[in-house]
């Protein structure tokens, strides 16, 4: 039997549905049933929308009170909610790595960032990249006539244009016995300088990444030791950049 329909449909006329008449062609698509339905539904729906929030606006109950009404503020003609304590007291990266990371792993990569810092340290010796001094290097004379003919390119035995250097400042004698070595020309002290530069921006910004780590290693471990049963008192609040400090109750351990 259902080869005998195939058969049937496959002799019926294929019907064409009716195209945009040509001198409504600017009108875009006929609009068939189901377009209108979904049209129509959508209007409905929107009106029905409108009719309940109008309803509910003319109910309303003017002493009404609920207490999300505490936590938001107008800001610009909006109510925005007010952030939460704990938003105030952690950043979004801290709040990310507090979730997915235990202390160990917090911990562990502090120190990889520690060491780091020291071998950073260790090849630039803390010498400012644009070679100015920021300490103060203080001389000791015996008489005012020596503080006033005092030259320091004399005192340090070494040429005048090198006295503002703080590394590799040569004596005279060492300028007269031996020859210059590495980087002689411009261009190749100006691109060892902005090599140095760059090594000290690396370490500013490890430096920093240390720090951040420290404090949510602290932050860390003041949630596991909120855990104790015993009581105790907060001292000062928790920050973004300090975690908060408890005083527990001394318990003698059996």
């Amino acid at each position: 039997m259902s080869s005998f329909r195939k058969a049937l449909k496959s002799q019926q006329k294929n019907h064409k549905e009716r195209s945009q008449p040509g001198f409504r062609k600017h009108l875009g698509l006929l609009e068939k049933k189901k377009d209108y339905k979904l049209r129509a539904d959508d209007y409905h729906k929107k009106q029905n929308t409108l009719a309940a929030l109008r309803k509910k606006a003319l109910e309303k109950n003017p002493d009404e009170f609920y207490y999300n009404m505490i936590s938001a503020q107008l800001k610009d003609g909006e109510h925005v909610a007010k952030k939460a304590k704990w938003e105030e007291e952690t950043t979004d990266e801290q709040r990310k790595v507090m979730r997915t990371q235990d202390i160990k792993y917090v911990e562990m990569k502090r120190v990889a960032e520690f060491q780091k810092i020291e071998r950073l340290k260790a090849e630039l010796h803390l010498l400012e990249a644009d070679g100015k001094q920021k300490n103060k290097h203080t001389f000791f004379v015996d008489s005012m006539k020596e503080v006033r003919s005092f030259d320091l390119a004399t005192h340090l035995n070494t040429a005048p244009e090198l006295v503002d250097r703080v590394y590799n400042r040569p004596t005279l004698h060492t300028l007269e016995t031996k020859s210059i070595q590495g980087a002689v020309t411009t261009r190749n002290l100006k691109m060892l300088a902005k090599q140095r530069k760059h090594q000290y921006t690396i370490l500013s910004q490890r430096i920093d990444r240390e720090k951040k780590l420290f404090v949510i290693s602290q932050k860390i471990q003041t949630r596991k030791d909120l855990q104790d049963k015993r009581n105790k008192v907060k001292v000062s609040k928790e920050t973004t950049s300090v975690p908060a400090v408890y005083k527990f109750e001394t318990k003698r351990k059996r």
